[in-house]
């Protein structure tokens, strides 16, 4: 079953996707490869001498508006950028339980595909979630990794989000402008953290895609603490489904090797200072 609600869809989210990424300032290349859950597409950029490294993006956005946003890391490291499996994107159409452990085997395949025996790891939002199982199922698989304003550590209740989805339906219904800004405003915070790219990207997925609502559920504290990778979390004061005051506790509790950072003032949504965006490099560049 597609994930898009039309060809004429897909095709508008895929015209999208390979328009940013024709902005990146390095050059890329597709990569495939082939898993037991379906073929995966991935982006490969950055420094081709750098430290390998595996990015994941946020749920229903792509690797492309990733790549954009995390342009700081392309000097320091070789870049490997998934699109996520059942996603928008050019993986397969094949969606995966967010409530089991299922995204961590598939990574643990990647992982495995690219030849490597571990990888540094980065990731946000879902794409984080997406890490954190792979540290239960697959723990020496990770060398170290930053998990920004990560799901599956201790999410907020899904009624928390609510107030998201009477304007994402009217938007639906009426197809205008103002109602898609609304459902993204609770995210944001303030019409400042909604960049073009962010708007676009979420509009078209929205639009056209049949939206993932299910994050990454709680890990387990007995799988994850099998991790001894050093693991950055960073987690945003008013992010409304990762709230940093539920994510920093658990973390630290249940993660051995763990750094936390409070975002503060912060949405889901929001941009990293020049000093947060060194303070990921240099974690994940540290032996």
């Amino acid at each position: 079953m597609s994930i898009y609600k039309s060809p004429e869809g897909k095709k508008k989210i895929i015209s999208l996707y390979d328009a940013q990424l024709r902005r990146l300032q390095n050059p890329y290349s597709d990569m495939w490869l082939d898993t037991s859950f379906g073929k995966t597409h991935l982006i490969k950029t950055g420094d081709p001498d750098g430290i390998p490294l595996l990015v994941f993006h946020g749920g229903n956005a792509t690797t492309a508006y990733m790549l954009l946003s995390c342009d700081f890391l392309m000097k320091d490291f070789l870049i490997y950028a998934v699109d996520t499996i059942g996603h928008p994107g050019k993986s397969a159409e094949v969606s995966l339980s967010p409530n089991n452990y299922d995204y961590g085997k598939w990574v643990g395949e990647i992982i495995t595909g690219l030849g490597f025996d571990s990888m540094t790891c980065f990731s946000g939002s879902f794409g984080a979630g997406i890490i954190a199982k792979l540290m239960c199922v697959c723990p020496e698989k990770v060398k170290r990794t930053v998990l920004y304003i990560p799901s599956g550590i201790n999410n907020a209740p899904a009624v928390s989000n609510i107030r998201m989805l009477m304007p994402m339906i009217a938007y639906w219904i009426t197809h205008r402008d103002k109602w898609l800004k609304r459902c993204i405003m609770p995210l944001a915070i303030t019409e400042a953290n909604i960049t073009d790219d962010i708007y676009e990207t979420a509009k078209l997925s929205i639009t056209y895609s049949k939206v993932k609502t299910g994050m990454p559920s709680n890990v387990s504290e007995k799988l994850i603490g099998q991790c001894t990778a050093p693991t950055l979390v960073m987690a945003a004061e008013k992010d409304c489904m990762f709230p940093a005051k539920k994510v920093i506790p658990r973390a630290e509790k249940i993660i051995k090797n763990c750094t936390t950072y409070l975002l503060k003032g912060r949405g889901h949504m929001n941009l990293l200072t020049d000093e947060e965006k060194q303070m990921i490099v240099d974690f994940l560049k540290a032996e």
